[in-house]
Formats: C-alpha cells, structure tokens, sequence
C-alpha cells in the first residue's frame, strides 16, 4: 500500500492547464468581488445628492458592508475548513451577487446599508477561501507570484466598476452599476460542479475516489493504484481546535502582528477606495477626471500585486511587504502636495500598488505562513480582524472631510497605518517552530 503526501505532491508539482484553469476560475469570482467592492466608492458621490446623504453619513453607508466583511471573513472562512471550501466559495458568491444587484433597489441610507451589509458576508467570505485555494494547489516555486496573479483581478474589478460607472451613472442612474452585479450569480452551478475541493477537505473527509480524480492532473506522473491512501504531512494533521492552533507552536506573537498589519492596510485600502472620488473632486477635479484616479489606482495596484508577488517568489516576502508598507506611506503622503496632474496621476498609481497592491502580497503571505489544515482560518481571522479597519476607514475620513480639513491632512491621516503596519510586520517570527520543522525533516526523510 502506497502512502501519498498530496502537499509534497502539489508543491513539487510543474505549472500545468490544471493550475491554468483554477487560476482562472478564482481570478474570475476576483473580479466580480472586486466590482462589487468598489461599486459604492465610484457612486458614492451620485448614491449622496440622490439620497441627501452627507459625508459622515455615507460613512456608515459604506462600513454596512464592511462590517459584513468582518463577519463573512471570519465565520465563511473558518466554516470552509468544515464543510468544504468549493461549497463556501458558492454561498460567498451568491450573497455578494444578489445582494449588491439589491442594493440598486433601496431608496433610502437604512436599507441600503442593511443590503450593503448582506452582501459584505459574501465579499468578505470569498477573499480567505480563494486564497487558501490558490495557495494549497499552487507549485511551491510559483506559489506566491499565483495568489498575487489571482487577486490582481480585485482591482481589474475595481477598474471595471470605474468604467462601467463613467458609461452608466450619468445616463442611465446610480442604480444601473449595482444591478449589474447581479450577473455573476448566474456561474454559480458551473463553479461549484467545475471547481476542485479543497486537498486538506478531501484527505479529512477520506475521499479517495476525488483524489485520485484530482491527482493526476497536478502530476501525470502519479498513477492512482487501488491500494492507495493519502495523507497530509504530520505538521497538517496535529489535533486541535483550527482556532486555537492559529496561536500554537510559536505562531501567537506572529498572529497576533499578523492581525495588526491587516487591519492597518485595509484601512489604507478602504480610506482610498471609499474617499478618493471625492477628496479629488473636492481639490477640483471634475467627476470623470475623478473616476480616472480610481482607474489609475486599481491599475497601479494591480502592477503592485503582480510585481510584489515575482519579488516575494525571488527574495524573502516579509522583506518584500516590509519595502512595500514603507512605500504606502510615503506616496499616500505625498498624494496632499500640489504637484503637476501628471506626477499626481503616476503618486495614484503607486498608491494602489503600495496598498491594495501591498494587500494582497500579505494575503499570499498569511496563506505560506499557516499549515494547509488550517489555512483558510488563519487567513479568515486575519482578514476578519483586519476589517475592523475596513470598517473604521470610511468613517474615519468621512469626519475628516466634514471637517473641511486641508486635503494634505486628510491623506497623512491615510498614510499613517503604513508605518505601524511596517513595524508590525517586522516583529512576524516566519521561522517554523522547533516541532514543526522536526515533522517536516521526518516528513522528508521518509520516502512515503
């Protein structure tokens, strides 16, 4: 009887149409999360003359949807390590489809930000469930360079919502780029039939018919054999809650530096999303030239995910995103200096790739530093933690705004959690705790 590694296999495994295919396939759920995030900062200023919201107001309009993406991260990601993580990615579509079309429908702030808050459970759920997806089939050679590849469709999301927006909202309403989220509900049967279960899933629930199944499309080189039987490394199969085992073998302080680094860039991250439209049009830019910022951004962002994701494959990712957190803070500061459209434009666009872009490198880097039986908790709870700084973001600089405050001041404000996320990340121990490397040199030591 032949005992398989199914992780040693996907790691030693070489880029195939397998992985082509996964790629594609949580690039695509990417996307449309990434439209249906940014949908509210591009109408945000629309959604406020159309309601006679005012800028603290629709702070609390758009953190609706952030806290649902505190408690969607939180508990759709902890939940996926128990019932599966295809099942998981489904309902986190349906939710974040359906109830952003919903959302195109309300008339007044409550019920907006009750819709908005409903779909959060689905934005929020999906990011830790593709992640840990993409990392646990991903060639350990390539692995962080294809989750940053992956999320870069967050922003093509973010820039579709631009577009889409500068086409629609003038003619056709606000309303038009929310009911149009709706459309991706409609893939939901293809993914959940098409998409490969989670290894960790198939080897604890012992579905072996599956793997045998999934197997060979990683590494034609295995040739399933009736006798066969899987297993995970022995690091993998420790008992305990997932839970708690996010702070055992050393990993409590780095956890916790973890939390912290999350929290401070989705604040980053939110603060611009929800507010540069309007910060801009408030120095003078007009609406449409206002919406260009946000192109720029979720394309400067996604060079930055997929430049910071080949570094962190070449050179040692904590260093990457401790570059990456000190680079945020330095071009969002200078985003409140009078400078020419041109260098504003190109300080946008490196404002994206140090934020959003820096995001989703600390996403590949949460996925690497937890073992696969608890990965897509470990990524949930940091995710979940960190939105509380999601939800804070638009609220915060909403005060600031009604304020009138000098726009310099507003965007030091911003610039502010990249220092303490910097630091943070410098006090994360990624060295394995002394038991988990022992079962890893066992692990290598045995032929099986």
């Amino acid at each position: 009887m032949r005992q398989i590694d199914v992780q040693k296999l996907c790691d030693e495994a070489r880029f195939r149409k397998f992985h082509v295919l996964l790629l594609f396939w949580c690039a695509l759920i990417i996307i449309f999360d990434g439209y249906d995030l940014a949908v509210v900062g591009i109408a945000l200023p629309s959604i406020m003359k159309d309601m006679g919201v005012q800028a603290t107001g629709a702070g609390f309009m758009v953190s609706s949807a952030l806290l649902g993406m505190m408690i969607g991260a939180v508990f759709l990601g902890t939940i996926a390590d128990r019932i599966g993580r295809v099942p998981a990615i489904v309902i986190c579509l349906l939710l974040f489809s359906v109830f952003t079309a919903a959302a195109g429908l309300t008339h007044d702030p409550v019920m907006f930000g009750i819709v908005r808050f409903l779909a959060g459970l689905g934005i929020g759920g999906v990011m830790p469930n593709v992640v840990a997806q993409m990392t646990e089939y991903s060639p350990r050679k390539i692995r962080s360079t294809m989750v940053t590849v992956m999320f870069s469709g967050y922003s093509v999301g973010g820039m579709l919502a631009a577009l889409v927006g500068k086409a629609m909202i003038e003619r056709y309403g606000w309303q038009s780029v929310f009911i149009a989220a709706g459309l991706p509900a409609l893939l939901a049967p293809v993914i959940l039939k098409f998409m490969p279960e989670s290894l960790a899933f198939l080897v604890r629930t012992k579905r072996a018919d599956s793997l045998k199944a999934i197997l060979p499309r990683i590494d034609p080189a295995y040739v399933p054999q009736q006798a066969d039987s899987f297993s995970l490394t022995d690091r993998e199969a420790a008992p305990g809650s997932t839970i708690t085992r996010l702070f055992a073998e050393g990993r409590g302080l780095s956890t916790v530096m973890l939390w912290i680094a999350f929290f401070m860039c989705l604040f980053m991250v939110y603060a611009l999303s929800s507010w540069l439209t309007k910060l801009m049009a408030n120095a003078g830019h007009s609406l449409g030239s206002a919406l260009t910022f946000v192109l720029v951004l979720n394309f400067g962002a996604m060079i930055g995910a997929i430049g910071g994701g080949w570094l962190a494959d070449r050179f040692n990712i904590k260093h990457v995103l401790i570059a990456m957190y000190a680079l945020a803070a330095i071009s969002i500061s200078l985003l409140g200096v009078k400078v020419p459209v041109g260098v504003l434009f190109f300080l946008v666009g490196l404002a994206g790739a140090s934020t959003i872009g820096t995001q989703i490198v600390t996403y590949a880097f949460a996925g690497q530093f937890y073992p696969m039986a608890i990965r897509s908790t470990g990524i949930g709870w940091a995710s979940g933690i960190g939105r509380s700084g999601a939800i804070l973001a638009p609220i915060v600089i909403g005060l600031l705004v009604s304020r009138a405050l000098p726009l310099q001041q507003n965007f030091i404000a911003i610039a502010i959690p990249g220092v303490i996320a910097m630091l943070a990340v410098c006090l994360i121990n990624v060295r394995r705790p002394r038991q988990e490397a022992i079962a890893v040199a066992r692990a290598e030591a045995d032929p099986a």
